[in-house]
């Protein structure tokens, strides 16, 4: 009876520490999922800022033609000498008109294409924030913390702590960030100079692999 007990032991000690490592790598694969998704949730609010704004500008600027047509009309005004001789057999006074209507529409647009990048330049991401915040920070802060400190600091913007908490472990995974523990609480700071430095050797691996 020993002997069949001992290798029955042995599998089930075996399955279990292969239950932990699944266990494990799945953890870390919620992880990251939740970083991206974190990730494009903070763009998507970006955009829709962005478009906003963008169809505020349009209804102020009175814009109501379809984006298509004014898109081909700087070809009509730079180019050709047939039209314009055609024009002035004709008389040349529509001509004219067309032109300068194209020119105020043009000097109409330019500053809605000016303005397009500036609220995208303004609002950095999550991760970039919180990234900010950490290195700001001169102890060990917790996520509940974290996610207050920053909702103070952007009120406009929608700072979940469920959030917070899983970009924090993933700024962990990736070294970008440590993470302590102090009885049942977990606390999080910047990372050391050196893992600073390896952290941003990856990103740069991984931004020229990309």
């Amino acid at each position: 009876m020993p002997e069949t007990t001992t290798p029955a032991s042995e599998l089930t000690s075996q399955y279990a520490a292969q239950v932990t490592g699944d266990l494990e790598r799945n953890a870390k694969e919620q992880e990251r999922v939740g970083v991206e998704i974190a990730s494009l949730q903070e763009q998507l609010a970006s955009l829709q800022h962005d478009h906003t704004v963008l169809v505020n500008m349009q209804q102020a600027l009175g814009i109501t033609t379809a984006p298509a047509e004014p898109a081909a009309e700087p070809e009509s005004a730079a180019v050709p000498s047939p039209r314009q001789k055609a024009s002035a057999a004709r008389g040349g006074k529509p001509r004219t008109r067309k032109s300068t209507t194209t020119s105020e529409e043009a000097a109409a647009r330019k500053p809605v294409a000016k303005t397009e990048g500036a609220p995208k330049a303004a609002q950095p991401t999550l991760v970039e924030l919180i990234r900010r915040h950490l290195v700001e920070l001169k102890e060990p802060r917790s996520a509940a913390e974290i996610s207050a400190a920053l909702g103070q600091a952007h009120p406009e913007r929608q700072i979940a702590t469920k959030v917070v908490r899983v970009t924090l472990e993933g700024l962990v995974a990736k070294s970008q960030a440590e993470r302590t523990k102090q009885g049942k609480s977990v606390f999080y700071t910047a990372p050391a100079p050196e893992s600073a430095g390896a952290s941003d050797a990856e990103t740069q691996s991984e931004d020229a692999d990309r």
